[in-house]
């Protein structure tokens, strides 16, 4: 079943659908592909206004880093909690060349397993399941963090059950001086969600693995006559593209050629740069393309 869309341009959605239909793919996702899993963001029509901790803020001192865990520690009870929705289902099923997401929520690892397996999901800023030490670099599963964090802040929750979700596991909530955070179990180390806060820059190596996908979108199809038409297509899914970290891969389509589609509700810095934008939600736009794909 083909859904209707939302836009008035109809022309343009079913061209956007024809030319995504049989390509090459590499897709990159924002906060917008979650909403539907119950997961807020910052950027869309009526969202809030945003002021996320830099990296700077928390190693700058543990009054910092108590603002932030007490309120990582509510917010991860509600997303840790989150489940892939529609859009994240019918990614799986398109089976991109390369999936990149700005998303630390590991959703799509949940519903496209294989593609996690094969390497072909990079999480641009890192999963917000992961813990790293900032002294001896160890790994650690947030879920033993969180466990942690219960222990030392008994009826922490409990107290706060009522406050507002944020984007990116947080919570509006301003007094936290009282919130006990744990060190790392090795060294005593200071222990840090293993994303990338702003003030950070994301590896190189991801940011490399990203660049070549895209480049590899330039190359003729050989099945194809015309070469022309035989180039992928990088498909942006529920992302402003406020951040370089995203828009530099759009950047670098437009400049090679590749046609670029972005499906988001809102203006978004890749507009000029598209071959076609659609305001449009994701699942809706992303489940009718699987299925023309299947």
């Amino acid at each position: 079943m083909t859904l209707a869309p939302e836009a008035s341009n109809t022309d343009s959605y079913a061209e956007a659908l024809a030319l995504l239909q049989d390509r090459r793919l590499v897709v990159l996702t924002g906060a917008g592909v979650s909403t539907d899993s119950g997961i807020p963001d910052y950027r869309s029509p009526g969202s809030p206004s945003r002021q996320p901790m830099t990296y700077q803020q928390f190693i700058s001192g543990p009054q910092e880093r108590q603002r932030y865990w007490a309120r990582s520690h509510l917010g991860w009870r509600r997303m840790g909690s989150a489940v892939p929705n529609a859009g994240h289902r019918a990614l799986a099923a398109i089976d991109p060349e390369l999936l990149i997401t700005q998303n630390v929520d590991g959703l799509h690892e949940q519903a496209a397993p294989e593609l996690a397996s094969s390497g072909r999901i990079v999480t641009l800023h890192g999963r917000v399941a992961d813990v790293i030490c900032l002294s001896c670099r160890t790994l650690s599963p947030r879920r033993d963090l969180q466990e942690r964090m219960e222990a030392l802040n008994v009826g922490w929750a409990e107290a706060h059950a009522d406050v507002e979700t944020r984007p990116d596991g947080d919570v509006a909530l301003e007094e936290t001086l009282d919130f006990v955070v744990p060190d790392c179990e090795i060294c005593g180390g200071i222990l840090k969600p293993d994303v990338v806060f702003f003030g950070e820059n994301v590896p190189k190596d991801r940011v490399a693995r990203c660049m070549a996908a895209v480049d590899e979108l330039a190359e003729p199809d050989l099945e194809r006559r015309d070469e022309r038409q035989g180039k992928g297509v990088l498909l942006v899914a529920g992302s402003s593209l406020a951040v370089m970290s995203g828009y530099r891969f759009v950047r670098r389509a437009a400049k090679a050629g590749i046609p670029v589609v972005i499906v988001n509700r809102g203006a978004t810095r890749g507009d000029g740069e598209a071959a076609y934008k659609l305001e449009v939600g994701t699942s809706e736009f992303l489940t009718t393309l699987a299925s023309r794909r299947a």
